[in-house]
């Protein structure tokens, strides 16, 4: 019995002494780079299983909840249901919103702020709230120490604003005029 349990031990650094000479930094590449490839292709099968398993009972989850929210009646049933037909419209147009907002970052060629700035900018604002060194005479001082280039620079900004407003209104409406209001309204 012995001498069958001692066998194993003796081949065991035989063979990791000869794969150790056998292999070459090539095949060890190629042989980590299949594994990596192996483990990924596994991981997106796996999760496209999931995906595909998962999808349904999400969907079939939200239509169970959306029909019990569809026989909410009242004010809240109205409600439920505005959100509910307006989803779609939000939904678009947030997306399209993004888009645009993608380009316009690209073509100016802009970054949003690194984290250290983001922190330090809202960590000043959140000890300011704390310490009450916001208030409305505060406030009020800091317009009325304005200058003449930061008014016409604000005046500026104010109609670029209002002028893609009413480019935004014209467009959407597919209408240069604006919009008509009750009759009874203008007595």
């Amino acid at each position: 019995m012995s001498a069958s349990l001692a066998r194993p031990m003796l081949r065991a650094p035989m063979r990791i002494a000869a794969r150790r000479y056998e292999s070459t930094a090539s095949s060890a590449a190629s042989t980590a780079g299949n594994a990596a490839g192996n483990a990924a292709s596994k991981a997106s099968q796996g999760l496209s299983k999931v995906t595909s398993a998962a999808g349904p009972a999400i969907a079939g989850a939200a239509r169970g909840v959306s029909n019990a929210l569809g026989k909410i009646g009242g004010r809240t049933g109205r409600l439920i249901n505005f959100v509910q037909a307006q989803t779609p419209f939000v939904t678009y147009y947030g997306k399209v919103g993004l888009e645009l907002s993608k380009l316009v970052f690209q073509g100016q060629k802009m970054a949003p702020p690194s984290m250290a700035t983001f922190q330090t900018t809202y960590q000043n604002l959140w000890t300011r709230l704390q310490n009450r060194s916001i208030s409305p005479q505060n406030i009020i001082q800091q317009v009325r120490s304005l200058g003449a280039p930061q008014l016409v620079a604000g005046g500026v900004v104010l109609a670029e604003c209002l002028g893609f407003f009413t480019v935004g209104e014209i467009v959407g409406r597919f209408k240069l005029v604006g919009y008509h209001g009750e009759v009874a309204s203008h007595h």
